[in-house]
């Protein structure tokens, strides 16, 4: 299901504004547009998430990062390129269901710099939610 699966699982973060953090908080699951295209729920690392954010929400002022808990979490989730049809592309993991608001163990702001650009994230751990 991990990589490397003999050590812990990675951190995994999901992007999502405020406004849907909310939603899913009500109504207990994420299920976003991909889930029902794809078939899967869009995930990152906390290294990698800069990249789809740059790429898809650059300028976006709204947006928190769920920190998700991968022992919290009932379906798989699978290591695919970030662009299919690239197989040496970068990896990002997947998650083949809805996403559990119980997975998720915090929720961070993720803002912009003044450019409209994300940078990387800050790797220390991030604080429960409230």
């Amino acid at each position: 299901m991990y990589p490397h699966s003999a050590r812990k699982p990675p951190d995994l973060v999901h992007l999502c504004s405020a406004a849907e953090w909310q939603a899913i908080s009500a109504d207990g699951e994420h299920r976003p547009e991909s889930l029902a295209s794809a078939g899967y729920v869009h995930l990152s690392t906390p290294a990698q998430v800069h990249l789809p954010a740059n790429r898809l929400f650059a300028g976006r002022t709204d947006l928190v990062l769920l920190h998700i808990d991968p022992d919290r979490l009932s379906d798989p989730v699978l290591w695919e390129p970030g662009l299919p049809t690239d197989p040496e592309a970068m990896v990002f993991p997947h998650l083949y269901g809805p996403l559990p608001a119980a997975a998720v163990r915090a929720v961070t702001p993720y803002r912009p710099g003044p450019d409209g650009t994300f940078a990387p994230l800050d790797q220390s751990p991030p604080a429960p939610p409230r």
